[in-house]
């Protein structure tokens, strides 16, 4: 049975298993996850939200999100950014990104299962989205944030995308290696990547006001030691509403779960695991509950226990609370709390995803 990870004083394992529930509530017959009831979804989330669920031992429902994955895959390697939940696509664009992430799920899948059959099935829809992703790198190497699907690309790079792609490669790369389909050309890349995140910010297109630009390298391994460490002290007053969590753009008053549990994920990667815990603590506000420990609705995976307020305006007027945006509450918000309570305890056999990485082959 699997060991489902928990906080003491901040989420229970049973939490944890009930947020996973409320994942899985969500999952249509096809194995698509959207964000919520009748809702959109896309592929980097979708994926968010598997790896949520292998950690809390859904592991069929998790290899019914991948599947839904290869499915869909077009045949150059690439998924669209967002699929409606009756099956059309609702936004045509191809994200690397978005592309690259299945790397991360599969891989993890793998470490949560040691399924080695699951692995080979998927591994032509990993190496199809990774060899897609490598053909839209600039000259220097990193990869343009998308193209139109007629090929019409957009003309830059992403610093987040970049860190997350990355990490994707060095994924994929372990994955390959597992299998006996080395790729070293990803670690390479990725190693070029990285270089160009510590050396270079100015390669990347400006989106310093955003909370990922500022976490993400750390979170994904791209910046480590002392630079990493710098890293996170350098921005934290300017993103952190202490006591609340972190918002999702500097200049705006709304705390995110979703951002506040990836950055407690960077800081548990620069084993300052009192922080990270304590961002967990304070995103509690955000997680739906019922007194009676009944569904809030009838509908199934709607504002259920167990699913996360996407945002909270701040501060609360008169005990009102604004939510932001409205009445949402995500699947992939949910999913990132379950990824950062599993990398802080380090309690699944994937939980070294991101905290305490395996080293580069």
């Amino acid at each position: 049975m699997t060991a489902i990870p928990g906080l003491p004083g901040v989420i229970s394992a049973q939490e944890v298993r009930e947020t996973a529930q409320h994942l899985a509530s969500l999952q249509l017959p096809n194995g698509m996850i959207p964000w919520f009831p009748g809702g959109h979804c896309d592929p980097w989330n979708h994926v968010e939200s598997a790896m949520a669920l292998d950690i809390a031992g859904f592991h069929h429902e998790a290899e019914h999100a991948y599947e839904w994955l290869a499915a869909t895959q077009r045949a150059d390697g690439s998924w669209h950014s967002y699929y409606a939940s009756d099956g059309s696509i609702e936004d045509t664009k191809l994200d690397t990104n978005v592309c690259a992430y299945i790397a991360t799920g599969v891989w993890h899948h793998w470490r949560s299962t040691w399924d080695r059959g699951f692995a080979e099935n998927m591994w032509p829809t990993v190496e199809r989205a990774l060899e897609w992703v490598l053909t839209l790198r600039r000259p220097d190497g990193l990869p343009l944030w998308a193209v139109e699907p007629d090929g019409r690309p957009w003309n830059y790079a992403l610093l987040t995308g970049t860190a997350s792609i990355q990490h994707a490669l060095r994924c994929g790369a372990h994955l390959g290696a597992a299998l006996g389909e080395p790729r070293p050309e990803w670690r390479e890349a990725a190693s070029l990547m990285c270089e160009i995140l510590r050396t270079d910010p100015y390669a990347f297109e400006p989106k310093t006001r955003w909370a990922m630009d500022w976490y993400y390298p750390v979170l994904t391994g791209a910046l480590t030691g002392e630079r990493a460490k710098d890293r996170m002290a350098d921005r934290w007053d300017e993103f952190a509403m202490e006591g609340l969590g972190i918002r999702c753009v500097s200049d705006e008053p709304w705390v995110t779960a979703s951002e506040t549990a990836e950055c407690a994920l960077a800081f548990a990667t620069i084993g300052d695991v009192s922080t990270a815990t304590e961002l967990l603590r304070w995103v509690r506000p955000h997680r739906i509950e019922s007194e009676s420990g009944s569904p809030l609705t009838d509908t199934p995976g709607a504002a259920a226990p167990g699913a996360y307020w996407t945002g909270i305006v701040h501060p609360v007027d008169d005990g009102e609370r604004v939510l932001f945006p409205f009445d949402e509450h995500t699947s992939y918000t949910a999913a990132a709390i379950v990824l950062a309570v599993d990398g802080i305890t380090q309690t699944t056999q994937a939980s070294n995803l991101f905290v305490d990485r395996q080293p580069a082959l």
